[in-house]
This record gives structure tokens, C-alpha cells and sequence, in this order.
């Protein structure tokens, strides 16, 4: 349950672990969530949320753009990937400040 912030000019902010969370805010601010269940949050111009890890969601301010990662189940060595998309928040029914992630292929409210 790690938790990671940074805010200003191009800040990153990486969280990692079972339920982790990012938040980054600021101009092409980035928040990166790794691990099980984790969430990432992104606010800013040209601002990325990427949920990355098993079951993670990500969620953005008007203009963020969400990558999303579905992972199939544990194959004794990792979570596979199994498909990637992205989005950005305030086009194609993506709402800000609403968490989302990617299940059957599909991008949907957490």
C-alpha cells in the first residue's frame, strides 16, 4: 500500500506494491501505478495516468490522457499482458476525475 505524490513542471511519481497509489500533478505531470490493485492519478496539461500492474485503475483531469493494461491470470512466472489502450479524459465518454480500467478488452468505470 505504498503511496507516492509529486507535483510541478513534468513531475513523476511511481507507486508499487499490492494496492499502491500515484499522484502527479503539474504540466505533463506522469503517475505510474505498478502491482496488484494499484491506482494512479494525473492532473494537469498533457498530464499521463498509466495503470500498469494486475487489476490497477487510473484516473485523470480534463485533457489527461489513461493508459490501461488488462493482465490475464498468473502463469508461475508473471501477469501476462494481455491488451493496452488508452484514452483521454473529456473525449469518447471518458469522464474526469472517474477511476477506469480494462477488462475483456473493453475500457469501463472502475
Amino acid at each position: 500500500q505504498a503511496g507516492a505524490q509529486a507535483t510541478g513542471d513534468q513531475a513523476g511519481a511511481q507507486a508499487t506494491g499490492y494496492r499502491a497509489g500515484a499522484q502527479a500533478t503539474g504540466y505533463q505531470a506522469g503517475a505510474q501505478a505498478i502491482g496488484y490493485m494499484g491506482s494512479a492519478f494525473a492532473d494537469g496539461p498533457e498530464a499521463v495516468a498509466c495503470a500498469l500492474g494486475k487489476d490497477c485503475k487510473a484516473k485523470g483531469t480534463l485533457g489527461t490522457l489513461l493508459v490501461l493494461v488488462e493482465r490475464g491470470n498468473w502463469d508461475g512466472t508473471g501477469y501476462p499482458i494481455l491488451d493496452v489502450k488508452t484514452r483521454r479524459v473529456g473525449k469518447g465518454g471518458i469522464k474526469p476525475d472517474v477511476w477506469y480500467v480494462l477488462r475483456n478488452g473493453k475500457v469501463q468505470e472502475a
